[in-house]
C-alpha cells in the first residue's frame, strides 16, 4: 500500500485487454483497504475498460473508521485537503475519459472534483457505497438526528449526491433508500453488487463431515447491523450451547459480547478480536456454518455484506436476515444461503439445525455469478455507459 503522501496514475489490469475507446479515471482519496473499492477497480478492466487510477492514500492507518477518535479524523481530513492540489493537477493532465469514478469513502471528493470535471464536461460517478448519516445517525444511533453532527453529515452527502450525476449503492433495495433519504430524482442512483474477491475466497474444498458440534462462524466489525446480541443469546441458550460458536471481530458492541461472556462459563464460544483479512479464508474453511447479519434497521434490511458473498463464494452455508435486498440478490429456494426473520435467536438456532439436516448445502457456483468482480464490472460498465450517453459528444 502506497504512503500517504504518494499519488498514482496508472492503467489496470494485469492479463486485461482493455477497448482504446472506453477509459474512465479512479478518483480521489478512495480506501483500497476496502474489499469494494478493489473489486470495482478489477472488475471494470476485467470489462474491458482502461482504468487510469489518480489517487491519494490516506486511510491506510484506519482499517476500522468506527473505532478513530476526533484527532484521527482531522488528520485524515487534513491528509485530504494536502492531497487535492495534486489530485486536481494529475486529473487535468489525464487523457480523455468517458467519466470520472469516486469510490468510497469519497463524499469530500466528489464535492471538491465536481468543478474540475465539469470543465473538462465529464460525468461523475460517485460509489457512495454507505451513507455515513445513514451508518452514524440511523443504524449505530451514535447521535441524534437532531444533534449538530447529525446536521452537518445530512448536509455534506445531500451536496455529494448533487455533485455526482450518478450515486451507486450495493443493492436496488439500498439505492431507493438513499434516493428517498436525500431526494434524488429518478435515475440519479444505481447499484451493483459488493462481490467477493476470488483470489480471497476461492471455492474451498466442500465440507467435510466430521464428530462433534456444529462449528458456526461470525466474522465482522460488532456493531448494531450485525445483530451481535442476536447471535450471543442464540449461542449462550441450551440449545445453542450444542454447537461451537467463533466469532471474529471488535466494534461498538464490544460491551454486548464482554458482558455476556464475563463469568467464563461458554467454553463453546471462542472470540477471537481481529484476524488478517487474508487469513478468513481458514476460517471459513473450518466452519460447517458462516453468519452474515441480524440486525433490525432499516439499513440492515437495505445491503448484503461482503461476508455474505465471500462465505457463498468459499462454498459454505450462510445464514443471514431476511431482507428485500436479499429476495433481489438470491431469488428463492435460496440453496446454501439460508435467510431468517432479523433479531430472532430462535430462527437462528431453527436455520442451523435445518442446515444440518440438508447436509450443510453449498449455493451451487452458477448461482453466484453476480458475486464476481468481471460481472461486477459489467454491471457498472453498463451504468456508465448510460450516464455517458448524456455527456457533451465533444467532453475530454
Amino acid at each position: 500500500m502506497t504512503s500517504d503522501s504518494v499519488l498514482t496514475e496508472t492503467g489496470i489490469t494485469p492479463g486485461a485487454r482493455p477497448r482504446a475507446d472506453r477509459r474512465v479515471v479512479l478518483w480521489g482519496t478512495y480506501d483500497l483497504g476496502k474489499p469494494r473499492t478493489r473489486i470495482l477497480r478489477d472488475g471494470l478492466g476485467a470489462a474491458g475498460i482502461d482504468v487510469i487510477e489518480i489517487h491519494a492514500d490516506i486511510w491506510s492507518a484506519h482499517a476500522d473508521k468506527s473505532q478513530a477518535g476526533k484527532a484521527a479524523v482531522l488528520l485524515v481530513l487534513l491528509r485530504a485537503l494536502l492531497a487535492y492540489p495534486g489530485l486536481v493537477l494529475r486529473y487535468l493532465r489525464a487523457p480523455a475519459h468517458d467519466a470520472v469514478i469516486v469510490p468510497y469513502l469519497g463524499q469530500f471528493d466528489v464535492i471538491f472534483l465536481k468543478p474540475f470535471a465539469w470543465l473538462r464536461r465529464r460525468p461523475v460517478v460517485w460509489d457512495m457505497f454507505i451513507s455515513l448519516y445513514d451508518t452514524v445517525v440511523s443504524d449505530r444511533q451514535m447521535v441524534r438526528p437532531t444533534n449538530p453532527v447529525a446536521y452537518g453529515l445530512r448536509a455534506l452527502e445531500w451536496c455529494a449526491c448533487r455533485a455526482a450525476s450518478l450515486v451507486v449503492l450495493d443493492t436496488e433495495t439500498h439505492a431507493r433508500r438513499i434516493a428517498a433519504m436525500f431526494g434524488l430524482a429518478e435515475g440519479r442512483t444505481g447499484a451493483v453488487p459488493v462481490g467477493a474477491e476470488p483470489e480471497a475466497f476461492a471455492r474451498i474444498a466442500p465440507r467435510a463431515s466430521h464428530d462433534g458440534p456444529t462449528r458456526i462462524l461470525f466474522y465482522g466489525q460488532f456493531i448494531p447491523l450485525h445483530g451481535i446480541a442476536t447471535i450471543l443469546e442464540a449461542a449462550l441458550s441450551e440449545r445453542g450451547r450444542a454447537h461451537h460458536w467463533h466469532l471474529i471481530g471488535t466494534g461498538q458492541d464490544n460491551a454486548v459480547a464482554e458482558a455476556a461472556l464475563a463469568d467464563g462459563t461458554s467454553p463453546h464460544v471462542t472470540w477471537e478480536r481481529w484476524r488478517p483479512y487474508e487469513q478468513l479464508i481458514d476460517a471459513i474453511e473450518d466452519a460447517d456454518v458462516c453468519l452474515g447479519i441480524f440486525g433490525a434497521s432499516e439499513k440492515a434490511a437495505s445491503v448484503i455484506p461482503n461476508k455474505v458473498y465471500q462465505c457463498l463464494v468459499a462454498g459454505r452455508t450462510v445464514i443471514t436476515r431476511q431482507s428485500d435486498a436479499i429476495e433481489e440478490s438470491f431469488p428463492a429456494p435460496h440453496t446454501g444461503l439460508f435467510p431468517i426473520p432479523h433479531s430472532d435467536h430462535t430462527a437462528l438456532l431453527d436455520a442451523i439445525e435445518k442446515a444440518a439436516q440438508k447436509g450443510f448445502p453449498a449455493m451451487p457456483g452458477e448461482h453466484l455469478a453476480i458475486a464476481r468482480p468481471e460481472e461486477i464490472g459489467r454491471q457498472l460498465a453498463a451504468l456508465l455507459t448510460d450516464i455517458s450517453r448524456k455527456a457533451p459528444a465533444h467532453a475530454q
